[in-house]
C-alpha cells in the first residue's frame, strides 16, 4: 500500500512569513499592438500544412544543422525521411527541436549555438511570409536531469532545493539555468517541476519533486517561474498536469492512475499549478496518467477535454501554451493508436505536440482529420495562435539566432558557478549521526570510497579526491549495483581502512532500479566489517528505511561535482548540513521515524 504522507504545512507557514513575497503575473495580459499585428499576419499568411507543422516539437539526430555524421543522417532518414537536422525542420515546417543528448544535439556552448543558428535559418529559409523561428527546448531540470554538459552551471534538482527551503535559491539557479540556455539558443526549458511527491515509491518523480508539502512546492515553483521568466527571459514549463506525483507506475511503460479524491487533489496537486499560473507561467506540460475524480473516462489527462479543456483553461483559468509529454511514451499509447493520439490531444486542448513516434503519420493525421471536419482549422488557429505569441513575446522575431562567441563566455561564467556552490551548500541534509562520528576529526586516516558511480559525473572519484586533498589515504572503488563476488571483496577492503563512505542510488527500488537488492547487501557487508561506515543517498532519501543498521547517513538529492564537493567539505566540518528532509521517510515496516522537517547539523 501506497505511504500517504502527512504535511507539515506549520513549517512552510512559519518560513513563508519571513520571507518576502513572489510577484504575482496575470497569465494572460493583454498583447501589444506589434504582437497583435504580427500573429495575426503570420497566421494569415500560413498554409494549412504550416500551421500543423507549427504544432509538432521533435527531436533531431546531429550536432550540425546540414552537415551531421554518416550515422546521424541514417537515423534521420530512419525516422524522418530527409537526412539533415535542417531538412527535418524544412520538410515538415516544424514549430519546434528538444535537443537530448542521445541525439548528439549537446556537446559544447560553441556547438549548441551553432546548431540552434543553423536550425533558425532553416526554420526562417528566404524569410518569406508564413515562415516562423523555432521554440528549441530541452529537459534542464538540473539535479539528476539535466541535458547541458560542462561547462554548462550544474544546479542542484528539486527535491534539493526543497531540503534548502529557499525561493530565493530556487529562483537563482532557474535564473542562472535560463540565461545560460537562452545564450545557445534554448528558450523553452521542460521545467519546473510542480508535482507534489508523496509517495516514496515514485519511480519517474522522486527527487524531481520539490518535496511532499503542497505549500512548498508552490512556493518554490512560482520562483522558478519566475527566475525563467522574469530573470532569464526564457518559457517555463510547470509540468506535469495535473499532477504526477502521487504513483508507483512508471508512465514512460506503464499508465499510472492518481485515485486522489477531488478534495484531495485540490489540497495536493492543485497548489502548485495554481502558483505557477498566478506568476505568469507560459507554458505547462501534461501528464499522461488516469485521473478519475478528474475525469472517469480512463483516457490519460493529455488525451482529455474535462481535464485539459475543463480543468485547466476554464477552472484555473491557463491562457498560455499546453505541451504535451512526450508522445512517445507507453502511458499514452496504450488505449489508442498512435495515428489517433495527435488528434486527440489537439481535440483535449493541447497546443504543442511533443515527439510523436512517427511524425509523418502524426502530422497526416492531424491535416486528415481537418480535411474530414474532425478538427476545424479553426481549432488548428488557435493552438497556432498562442504558439506564435509565445515566440513573439520571446522575441524570436526580433534575434532568432544568438552570438555564438557570447554563448562561450555565458555558459559556465565564474559568477554562475559560484552560485551554483551558494546554493548547493544549502541543500544537503544530515538524517543521522547516532554515534557523532560526524564531522570528522583530524586524523592521518585511509578511506575507502565506495557504492553507486556514473561515469558522467565520477561521484565515487569526486570525493575520494576530496579526502585526499585534506590528507587522507583514499581509495575509490566503484561498485555500482555489484556482484556477490564485488560485495564481498569491497568488504574484505573496508575492513582494512579507517572509514568507509558508500553511495547509495535508490536502493529501496528493488523491483527495477536494483532488482537484486545488491546496494542493500553491500551495505550490510560494509556495517558488518564493524568499522565506520557512513551511507549517502545520491539520489532518493528514501534509502534509509531500506538500510538497517545504519547509524550515519546523508542526502545529498543528487550526484553532481558541486553536490559531492558539499558533502566532503560538510564531513570535515568546514561547513555545517542546513537541508531539512522535504519529505517524510516512513518506515518499511510502518512508522515515521524521519519526518518531514527533519535535519541534523553541527
Amino acid at each position: 500500500m501506497k505511504a500517504r504522507l502527512a504535511i507539515a504545512s506549520v513549517l512552510v507557514a512559519v518560513l513563508s512569513a519571513t520571507l518576502a513575497p513572489l510577484p504575482v503575473r496575470a497569465s494572460a495580459p493583454p498583447a501589444p499592438a506589434g504582437e497583435h499585428g504580427w500573429v495575426t499576419s503570420t497566421l494569415r499568411h500560413m498554409s494549412l500544412e504550416q500551421k500543423v507543422g507549427q504544432l509538432f516539437a521533435t527531436y533531431v539526430y546531429g550536432a550540425d544543422a546540414t552537415e551531421p555524421s554518416a550515422a546521424d543522417r541514417a537515423a534521420n532518414r530512419a525516422a524522418f525521411g530527409v537526412e539533415t537536422p535542417a531538412e527535418v525542420v524544412e520538410e515538415y515546417h516544424l514549430g519546434g527541436v528538444c535537443y537530448f543528448s542521445w541525439s548528439h544535439n549537446l556537446d559544447s556552448p560553441r556547438q549548441i549555438a551553432t546548431l540552434s543558428n543553423g536550425l533558425q535559418r532553416a526554420a526562417l529559409g528566404d524569410g518569406r511570409k508564413g515562415r516562423v523561428p523555432l521554440l528549441i527546448s530541452t529537459d534542464q531540470e538540473q539535479g539528476v536531469v539535466l541535458r547541458m554538459p560542462p561547462p554548462a552551471a550544474q544546479f542542484p534538482g528539486a527535491m534539493a532545493l526543497g531540503a534548502g527551503r529557499s525561493p530565493q535559491a530556487a529562483r537563482t539557479a532557474a535564473e542562472i539555468t535560463g540565461r545560460e540556455l537562452r545564450a545557445v539558443g534554448i528558450r523553452q526549458p521542460y521545467a519546473p517541476i510542480a508535482d507534489v511527491n508523496v509517495d516514496p515509491a515514485n519511480p519517474v518523480i522522486g527527487v524531481r519533486s520539490f518535496g511532499s508539502d503542497p505549500a512548498l512546492v508552490a512556493d518554490l515553483t512560482a520562483a522558478q517561474v519566475d527566475g525563467f521568466q522574469d530573470g532569464a527571459g526564457v518559457t517555463a514549463v510547470a509540468k506535469h498536469f495535473p499532477g504526477h506525483g502521487d504513483t508507483d507506475n512508471d508512465s514512460h511503460t506503464d499508465l499510472p492512475v492518481i485515485n486522489h479524491t477531488r478534495q484531495e487533489w485540490e489540497r495536493i496537486d492543485a497548489p502548485p499549478f495554481r502558483r505557477a499560473i498566478r506568476a505568469g507561467v507560459e507554458s505547462i506540460m501534461t501528464a499522461h496518467i488516469v485521473v478519475p475524480a478528474l475525469d472517469p473516462s480512463g483516457d490519460p489527462a493529455t488525451l482529455s477535454p474535462r481535464i485539459l479543456t475543463g480543468v485547466l483553461r476554464g477552472e484555473l483559468g491557463f491562457r498560455g501554451v499546453i505541451v504535451t509529454d512526450a508522445l512517445n511514451m507507453a502511458a499514452v499509447r496504450q488505449r489508442y493508436g498512435d495515428e489517433r493520439v495527435p488528434v486527440l490531444a489537439l481535440k483535449a486542448g493541447a497546443d504543442q505536440l511533443l515527439m510523436p513516434p512517427d511524425l509523418r503519420l502524426a502530422r497526416d493525421a492531424v491535416l486528415r482529420a481537418v480535411a474530414t471536419g474532425e478538427l476545424s482549422e479553426r481549432r488548428i488557429d488557435e493552438s497556432v495562435r498562442r504558439i506564435l505569441t509565445l515566440k513573439y513575446r520571446q522575441g524570436l522575431t526580433r534575434s532568432p539566432l544568438v552570438d555564438v562567441d557570447a554563448a562561450v563566455r555565458t555558459v559556465g561564467a565564474p559568477e554562475h558557478l559560484r552560485a551554483v556552490t551558494r546554493v548547493t551548500d544549502g541543500t544537503l541534509t544530515a538524517v543521522r549521526n547516532d554515534d557523532g562520528l560526524l564531522p570528522l576529526r583530524p586524523a592521518d586516516r585511509s578511506v575507502l570510497v565506495t557504492g553507486w558511480n556514473t561515469a558522467a559525473f565520477a561521484p565515487i572519484e569526486t570525493v575520494a579526491q576530496g579526502f585526499t586533498a585534506r590528507g587522507a589515504r583514499a581509495t575509490a572503488r566503484p561498485a555500482t549495483l555489484p556482484s556477490d563476488a564485488v560485495i564481498a571483496a569491497t568488504a574484505a577492503e573496508a575492513a582494512g581502512h579507517d572509514l568507509t563512505v558508500v553511495l547509495v542510488n535508490k536502493a529501496w527500488d528493488t523491483t527495477v532500479t536494483d532488482p537484486r537488492g545488491s546496494q542493500q547487501r553491500l551495505v550490510a557487508a560494509l556495517l558488518a566489517t564493524g568499522r565506520p561506515v557512513v551511507v549517502v543517498a545520491v539520489r532518493d532519501p528514501y534509502d534509509i528505511a531500506h538500510l538497517p543498521g545504519v547509524r550515519t547517513y546523508l542526502a545529498s538529492y543528487s550526484y553532481t561535482r558541486a553536490a559531492m564537493d558539499t558533502l566532503v567539505r560538510a564531513l570535515h566540518g568546514e561547513l555545517s548540513p542546513r537541508g531539512r528532509l522535504p519529505v517524510t521517510i516512513p518506515a518499511a515496516d510502518g512508522g515515521v521515524p524521519y519526518p518531514y522537517g527533519h535535519g541534523l547539523t553541527w
